[in-house]
């Protein structure tokens, strides 16, 4: 399974976001990030090894690191000059160490620490597929409540968030596209077909965007993350299946995911973002973290080239007027902390194990500037038992289930997440992954019903209306008498849930 939300997921607190932003320095200004790439002749035999090569987003600046590239044995597979990040590929191992030393070059770093090995997303667990006895009883249920979709007896989810009532009131606008930057979205879905985007989704593995016809769809049924994520923000509302928290929006998929082992390699996000603000996306959800490292330190030269990059990426996008929401991980991880310790990086060869400081460590895309961080919460609107926290990180919390300890009165009686799957399937999944999407949902309302609004004034309007339920009195999960997380912080802002739980009722209202 590829790089999602099953793995831990930092977000950031103004401070660090600050200290980032200063560290790296400010987007160049563009009016488009198209990239130039280079023949099929040339970007044949790929290497063993793929790098980030960051520099001055001007062609003159461009043409001489690129002619160094070449000098150091490097490949040019993509430039993307408006943010002045080039994807190369080299066999050459000297490479990074060389290309640092180009004039010209900010930063560079290679992007996976061998040839090409295996990954995580962040869902929790393996997905359960409803039966044909299951959605009979399911069906029987939600016919009693008119205007429901036939499984929405089993959607606590939206309930929890009154996106049942919102849909009533304003579904979301036509002009208003989410796009789901994961394992690919199949698109053939009947529940995802009538609000898909096929003109904004594009495959980007590779660091370069492929818009062909079905570039997009998941590899095979088992890179379903993308699907089921979709079907959360936009599934439609058309007597077939479930319900998505804003079944009016569009939705596309930009595929991210590599083939061989489902990692999330840098300049496949790269490529995903610029082509998301470059074809008009309003709203990015993200639901995993760039590999191979879970956070990425500034002290070391490849990682922080992974930082920068992706940073000048995500920050095109928002000045083209695009929010990014991503997930904050499923580890119960308090990411205010003074220290964590990574035990799975890199994750693409041996890991080892390191302690590293939140505030100089990131997780990628998650603690970037301006991304909106998302806790999961389950139908006691209580913080998920795996769901990765804290104080001044946390933005806003959601819907993404347990099925431990929170389980709801529904004819399931499942506590995770129901939603689409491909082949015209239905799953339950649980996850930061899964809590993502919803808090995208309900942002893509908001915008629908503020179509002037900035990334910024979006990310402002989310949080202020969104329902904090302060900190619990306790949080001992397992009843062992020992506190299973700390909530810092109060009822208007906290470690759990940030400025709250997001309302999709109170988003249309």
């Amino acid at each position: 399974m590829a790089h999602l939300r099953s793995r831990r997921r930092l977000a950031l607190a103004v401070p660090v976001v600050l200290s980032l932003t200063a560290s790296l320095g400010f987007l160049p200004a563009a009016a488009s990030a198209a990239p130039r790439t280079v023949t099929a002749e040339q970007a044949t035999d790929a290497p063993a090894l793929a790098y980030v090569v960051n520099t001055k987003a001007d062609r003159r600046t461009i043409a001489s690191v690129e002619r160094a590239i070449a000098a150091a044995g490097g490949k040019v597979v993509v430039t993307h000059d408006r943010i002045g990040v080039i994807v190369v590929h080299s066999a050459n191992p000297d490479f990074g160490k060389e290309i640092r030393r180009a004039r010209g070059v900010q930063s560079a770093g290679a992007t996976r620490t061998a040839p090409l090995t295996a990954a995580g997303t962040t869902d929790e667990g393996a997905a359960n597929f409803v039966t044909a006895a299951e959605a009979a009883r399911t069906k029987a249920v939600s016919a009693k409540t008119p205007g429901s979709e036939p499984l929405e007896a089993d959607q606590w989810d939206l309930r929890a968030i009154g996106a049942d009532k919102a849909a009533k009131i304003n579904d979301g606008s036509r002009k208003v596209t989410v796009a789901v930057i994961d394992t690919g979205v199949d698109d053939t879905h009947p529940d995802l077909a009538p609000n898909f985007s096929a003109a904004q989704s594009a495959n980007c593995v590779g660091g370069k965007a492929d818009t062909g016809e079905g570039a997009w769809r998941p590899y095979t049924a088992d890179d379903y993350h993308g699907t089921h994520v979709a079907g959360e923000i936009a599934a439609a509302r058309n007597g077939i299946g479930v319900a998505g928290v804003a079944p009016g929006v569009k939705v596309a998929g930009i595929k991210v995911s590599d083939p061989d082992n489902g990692l999330f390699y840098p300049e496949n996000v790269v490529c995903a973002f610029v082509f998301a603000a470059d074809h008009g996306v309003e709203i990015t959800n993200n639901s995993y973290y760039v590999d191979p490292w879970l956070y990425n330190c500034m002290d070391d030269p490849d990682q922080r080239a992974i930082v920068d990059a992706v940073n000048r990426a995500q920050l095109y996008a928002q000045r083209k007027g695009t929010l990014h929401l991503a997930s904050a991980g499923n580890s119960n991880h308090d990411l205010a902390s003074d220290a964590i310790v990574d035990d799975s990086s890199p994750n693409d060869t041996t890991p080892g194990t390191r302690t590293i400081d939140p505030s100089e460590c990131f997780d990628v895309p998650t603690q970037l500037p301006g991304v909106v961080t998302v806790s999961a919460t389950g139908v006691q609107n209580l913080k998920s038992y795996y769901s990765t926290y804290g104080k001044g990180v946390v933005d806003v919390a959601a819907p993404g289930g347990d099925r431990r300890y929170q389980l709801p009165d529904t004819p399931s009686k499942d506590g995770r997440i129901l939603s689409t799957m491909p082949n015209g399937e239905y799953a339950w999944l649980q996850g930061t992954s899964m809590a993502s999407p919803h808090a995208a949902g309900v942002a893509a309302l908001l915008k629908s019903k503020h179509p002037w609004a900035s990334p910024a004034q979006l990310q402002a309007l989310l949080k202020a209306q969104a329902d904090n339920p302060g900190c619990p009195e306790s949080y001992d999960q397992d009843g062992d008498g020992v506190q299973d997380a700390t909530c810092e912080g109060g009822s208007r802002v906290n470690g759990f849930y940030g400025f709250g739980v997001v309302d999709a009722l109170r988003a249309v209202k």
